[in-house]
């Protein structure tokens, strides 16, 4: 007969100083509440990042004395780093590294992962986690093989995720289990709040008073004058810093261009990488890093480019691009071989890399929830470190064009967030309009009609805005400082925008052809359903990748349209690597056409 461990083994939590405050509070709620009230069955507990989510996950069966919990993870990442969190034999194992269990016997862990694991695994198991795609693939025969009591408590981790259609059926196949939802934000990416009523929450305030993340500040961009040009061929546009900031507000168009337009989108490469100097001088720590958010794949080479032909080491990862890719970007990271690594929807939920200090916003958020998800990348402490040392600040740049303000300020209520506001919080406050402009409301989405161009800058200068609101009594004493001539520390001086040297530019280009001719590959070969590593287009048989095979029919084709006639890539101008990769998109398109038609 199974024993149930989490109802027979005694956890040491309410007095365990190895135990983070968040997780001791929310452990005390878990007891106490009352699953079994009118809407009582599903609950929500809000921690931010650094505070303890995996173990709170890993001490909640026990506050129910759970006879066996499903554990679901939004992606096979983060449910990995929960098994390895929830072995016995892992040295970091969480029971015994928080001294919550002492002696020899320990609830016992199963995962479902593909064809490897046997029912009786699960059977015999105290705790199994997974991640939500093994119970929602096509063909999965799990959820069949289970009684509708074979789980008594289901725990959802970033569970913002949890309004999805395919965590639904989890809810209906085991209709009596308690369910537990716990996430670092309580929305997702479109603004829907995670289901169950959050009966604990602890604020990002309290968890940097108590040195469990980073004290992140923002640096806004603020242009004296702008000008644009709305479409091709009309005249230019000159506005003031006002008119920026409104028309950032109420114009989609004129918001992509802030973050997309090389005249701004260097405005903030140079303010992000001044601040990670400063920073790096200022701690002495080189290990320091850069983080950005990105549109998409091409708007992420576009920013590296010039990341890189400002000397610094840079490189991306994007959702849509092979494992084995961007593994080895990770690989770089851990190594401290990159200053700054660019994204799209990839380093969110899961991602723990503590010399993330700058993050650098070039995309649109139009939620709170996916803005919170990316600065959290900079909020981890450094290990080892005094939560009060300089190391760990943390800074978010932006422009004030591109509407981040708004946003900001949301953050900001989030961070002193307490109780009452998530029980008066309903899914309509987390959306935003999806027009936006004569009702003050902020645009919710980009569109994609053509954007105007932003041709020129001046006078921007560098803003320091705070995230956690001073006392009053401080506040008034900076004023009286200030009305006096004191300085505070308070940064508001100008940027001054510093060109790469032209070498460093053209070696930069070099390498953003073959990135974006790698991003055509896959462009091409995800249309046509083929994958990369098959060896359909390898007609001559040898031994070709589809991948290989069509990136070097185009690397052949290009090399026969330098303008200069140079053969060799280190030989092209940057004349020659400015058209190639203006061309580049109807070159593809002809090697499309010749090696695949029919």
């Amino acid at each position: 007969m199974k024993i149930d461990r989490y109802a027979t083994l005694e956890p040491h939590v309410a007095d365990n100083e190895a135990l983070r405050e968040p997780q001791r509070l929310a452990y005390e709620e878990i007891v106490s509440h009352d699953f079994s009230a009118p809407d009582g069955r599903e609950v929500g507990i809000v921690l931010p990042v650094g505070c303890g989510k995996s173990g709170l996950l890993a001490l909640a069966p026990f506050a129910v004395a759970s006879k066996r919990t499903l554990l679901v993870a939004p992606n096979l990442n983060i449910a990995d780093q929960l098994n390895s969190d929830l072995t016995p034999s892992n040295p970091k194992y969480f029971y015994l590294k928080r001294k919550v269990l002492s002696g020899s016997e320990f609830p016992e862990p199963a995962e479902i992962r593909g064809t490897a694991t046997n029912f009786t695994d699960l059977v015999d198991a105290d705790i199994v986690i997974t991640n939500i795609q093994q119970l929602q693939r096509d063909g999965n025969t799990w959820l069949a093989q289970f009684e509708e009591d074979f789980f008594d408590l289901i725990l959802f981790d970033e569970a913002h995720h949890n309004v999805a259609d395919s965590w639904e059926g989890l809810r209906a196949k085991f209709p009596a289990a308690k369910i537990i939802n716990v996430s670092a934000t309580p929305t997702r990416a479109d603004g829907r709040k995670m289901t169950g009523n959050i009966i604990y929450s602890y604020p990002i305030s309290e968890a940097v008073k108590n040195g469990f993340v980073k004290r992140v500040n923002g640096r806004r961009l603020n242009p004296g004058t702008l000008t644009y040009v709305r479409r091709d061929g009309e005249q230019e546009t000159l506005v003031g810093l006002d008119e920026v900031r409104q028309r950032g507000e109420v114009d989609a168009d004129f918001r992509r261009s802030i973050v997309s337009s090389k005249e701004s989108l260097v405005t903030i490469v140079s303010a992000s990488i001044r601040k990670l100097e400063r920073h790096r001088e200022a701690t002495g720590e080189k290990r320091l890093k850069i983080i950005a958010s990105a549109l998409n794949m091409e708007h992420c080479i576009q920013i590296v480019t010039e990341y890189r032909a400002r000397g610094l080491r840079a490189d991306y990862v994007h959702s849509k691009q092979e494992g084995p890719v961007n593994k080895r970007v990770y690989q770089k990271l851990d190594n401290h071989e990159l200053d700054v690594i660019v994204q799209v929807r990839k380093l969110g939920e899961g991602f723990d890399h503590p010399y993330l200090s700058v993050a650098a916003v070039f995309s649109i958020f139009a939620n709170l929830g996916p803005f919170v998800q990316f600065i959290g990348r900079i909020m981890r402490v450094i290990p080892d470190v005094e939560p009060s040392d300089p190391v760990n600040d943390g800074f978010v740049v932006f422009h004030v064009g591109g509407n981040i303000t708004g946003v900001w300020h949301d953050f900001a209520a989030f961070a002193e967030a307490d109780q009452e506001y998530f029980a008066n919080l309903i899914d309509e406050d987390l959306v935003e309009s999806a027009g936006g402009g004569s009702d003050g409301s902020r645009p919710r989405l980009i569109d994609d009609s053509p954007d105007p161009v932003v041709t020129a800058q001046s006078g921007v200068t560098l803003e320091d805005i705070a995230l956690l609101q001073v006392s009053t009594e401080v506040a008034d004493a900076l004023r009286v400082l200030a009305q006096n001539g004191v300085t505070t520390g308070r940064e508001f001086d100008e940027l001054v925008t510093v060109p790469p040297t032209k070498q460093a530019m053209r070696q930069a280009k070099r390498k953003k052809l073959d990135d974006l001719i790698k991003l055509q590959v896959g462009r091409i070969l995800g249309a046509r359903e083929l994958s990369p590593q098959g060896r359909k287009l390898d007609k001559t048989k040898r031994g070709k990748t589809n991948f290989e095979v069509l990136k070097g029919a185009i690397d052949v084709a290009v090399n026969s349209r330098v303008p200069s006639g140079a053969v060799k890539r280190k030989d092209f101008t940057s004349d020659d690597l400015d058209y190639l990769i203006e061309n580049l998109p109807a070159i593809s398109d002809g090697i499309e056409e010749e090696l695949l038609r029919g």
